[in-house]
């Protein structure tokens, strides 16, 4: 019980001592006295990372809300109930059970392995874990909202990832016949919010079980887009433009610049939308389609959190298609956006 405490706590500290820098630098009397604060690219890394932040923040906040009320109110069997059992029916329900549920990014993954070992089938659990980050109705309206003037951006997101979640399910489906779970450790339970299946738990147990998910999640979340904007501020401002010109004037370049983008900075699919926009007058639309694709599948945070679970060579067979589709499918998209 220490540990997680613990964790949220210094979590919490760092997103506080965070906040109070930010605050302290915009303030105007510490700008005043500090003329190297006054120059123009300081002027336009401040004003990026702030829109980012204050423009993500309400997305972010209400998908942690609405994620942890059905982590901990809606039952697995409910999701197993839906799953129908020839497998083309079942990737194309399991593609849209994020309309229905959508839950965090952090907490897919042990609802997933919780999902396949009561008898889910595997490649319904990858499509869920794939699709569900992206295609659910707080980041469509965040999609929304951040490419609000090219509704075509918004709804290549949607089309992209639900394709490429079919194509990854269908190759599990084909290729993988071994069980790829890892053995639970006894004390992973505890993180494995096992509470959801205890029908005894009251009410106000509960209630606060929801108020203590969604604000673990929330810091998270937040520690991620914090530092997501600050890195994607300073590329903006810092990086020398000819340099971002040159990768966006290449489409392979281009794509697989801002994928990997998307994996190393691990921002939540309800936000992300607000860090690509800021590249909109940059790269092409099919490169800013692939950072918001390829991101909420596939970052580093996912990545470590999918090793935990799975078996090494499961993670790097869907690691390796996931990124072949993409690839493929903003190509594709290349020629029509």
């Amino acid at each position: 019980m220490i540990a997680p405490a613990v964790r949220l706590g210094l979590s919490l500290a760092l997103l506080v001592f965070a906040s109070f820098l930010i605050v302290l630098f915009m303030n105007p009397e510490v700008i005043r006295n500090l003329p190297e604060l006054q120059t123009s690219s300081i002027q336009t890394f401040k004003t990026m990372f702030v829109s980012i932040v204050l423009e993500a923040f309400p997305f972010i906040l209400l998908g942690v809300v609405l994620s942890s009320i059905l982590q901990v109110f809606v039952p697995d069997r409910v999701v197993q109930r839906l799953i129908p059992k020839n497998p083309v029916l079942g990737v194309l329900v399991s593609c849209l059970l994020g309309v229905i549920f959508p839950i965090c990014e952090c907490g897919m993954i042990p609802v997933a392995r919780r999902l396949v070992k009561k008898g889910l089938p595997l490649y319904s659990a990858v499509v869920f874990l794939l699709a569900g980050p992206i295609l659910n109705p707080v980041v469509f309206a965040s999609t929304y909202m951040a490419f609000r003037s090219r509704p075509e951006i918004v709804y290549s997101r949607m089309g992209l990832a639900f394709a490429v979640a079919a194509v990854v399910g269908l190759l599990v489906y084909a290729f993988v016949k071994k069980d790829p779970l890892k053995p639970v450790p006894s004390h992973a339970h505890h993180h494995d919010h096992h509470h959801r299946d205890n029908p005894s738990a009251g009410t106000g147990n509960k209630l606060f079980t929801t108020f203590e998910h969604a604000s673990g999640e929330f810091i998270d979340m937040g520690k991620y887009l914090v530092f997501g904007a600050l890195l994607t501020a300073g590329v903006q401002t810092f990086l020398d433009r000819s340099s971002l010109l040159a990768i966006a004037n290449s489409e392979w370049l281009s794509n697989w610049f801002m994928m990997g983008f998307a994996y190393i900075l691990s921002i939540c699919s309800t936000s992300d939308a607000f860090v690509a926009s800021s590249f909109a007058s940059t790269f092409s639309a099919s490169s800013l389609v692939a950072f918001l694709v390829f991101g909420p599948m596939l970052d580093v945070k996912s990545t470590l959190m999918m090793l935990a679970v799975f078996r090494r060579r499961f993670v790097l067979f869907v690691a390796f298609f996931t990124f072949v589709a993409v690839s493929a499918g903003v190509f594709l998209l290349g020629r029509f956006i």
